[in-house]
């Protein structure tokens, strides 16, 4: 399957991006909790022109244009039942909930990979080859991670509003953006996109998680006048700097090319969640909350450049 399209479409010097990156269950609390804030002070990023998901991201961006309002789902993170308790009345586990994936050992298996790479693209290929390697199930893993995806979004199909996808050719390694002309649903391009240490399946192909595209993935708004971007890990990368994968690169080269960018970082609000326990669900509440409050007190700098 190959995904051919134009960053550029519809863009030009008054058009807005949002750039929505990974950070596991913390980041896409964090991200929704401010998308809510910044609504509640009069400034709806939600009506971007582009919206760019990454990872966590992707799922915040299927959420923000898929109809709920930023408070409807800032308020469901804050209802969600915490980790370990059974939801009232429930008949047994919330099924759900995707199975535990220690940050640690996630780190310390991706870092040792991308230590062995010469380049991006052979980092890329050689994260394929891995991921292929630990695919032994039958399916019933990527079947059952679609079902996790699906009950998280509110529905199937892509918005009218332009969104972009990211994920990795896990047999190839060459970086793939979905939209709605792809061919595939949302939910698949969301699950791909937010693979972990095993690809998703889509028919015969296999995908990994978009953030070994290129971390943000803010290039992808290239061409658009106004871009904002949300960065759960403040920009970090685990990646060799000459590969040019890291966010400030990626903000250098959409600014020589005349967009006005803003990222947005996590403050001290949401708690000392964005490391490897950003992967658990325990940190998505007062990531939330922390997101929420960053979000009003960031209304008038974000208004400057959305409005």
């Amino acid at each position: 399957m190959s995904t051919i399209f134009s960053s550029t479409s519809q863009a030009g010097p008054d058009a807005r991006a949002l750039v929505l990156a990974g950070g596991g269950a913390a980041g896409n609390a964090w991200q929704l909790g401010l998308i809510a804030g910044l609504a509640d002070a009069g400034v709806d990023v939600t009506d971007a022109d582009l919206v760019v998901g990454t990872s966590a991201g992707s799922t915040v961006a299927a959420q923000v244009t898929g109809g709920p309002t930023p408070a409807e789902l800032y308020a469901a993170v804050l209802a969600e039942t915490p980790p370990g308790r059974p939801r009232p009345g429930a008949p047994g586990p919330d099924r759900r909930r995707p199975p535990t994936i220690s940050g640690p050992s996630y780190l310390e298996w991706s870092d040792a990979i991308i230590a062995s790479a010469h380049d991006a693209s052979d980092m890329r290929r050689r994260m394929g080859a891995a991921t292929l390697e630990r695919d032994a199930s039958d399916g019933s893993d990527a079947r059952r991670w679609h079902d996790i995806v699906a009950a998280r979004l509110p529905g199937r199909q892509w918005p009218r509003q332009r969104v972009l996808i990211t994920a990795v050719d896990a047999r190839t390694g060459e970086p793939v953006v979905f939209d709605r002309h792809s061919g595939i649903d949302l939910v698949d391009a969301v699950a791909a996109s937010t693979s972990a240490m095993t690809p998703y399946r889509i028919g015969e192909q296999r995908y990994l998680n978009g953030g070994y595209r290129r971390s943000e993935n803010a290039d992808l708004a290239s061409g658009y006048g106004r871009v904002l971007v949300m960065s759960p890990f403040s920009g970090r990368t685990r990646m060799p700097l000459q590969w040019g994968m890291d966010l400030a690169t990626q903000v250098a080269e959409l600014r020589t090319g005349g967009s006005r960018v803003e990222c947005v970082y996590p403050d001290a609000g949401a708690g000392e969640v964005f490391d490897a326990n950003a992967l658990d669900p325990a940190t998505r509440r007062p990531a939330a909350r922390g997101g929420y409050d960053q979000g009003r007190a960031l209304a008038e700098l974000v208004a400057d450049l959305w409005h």
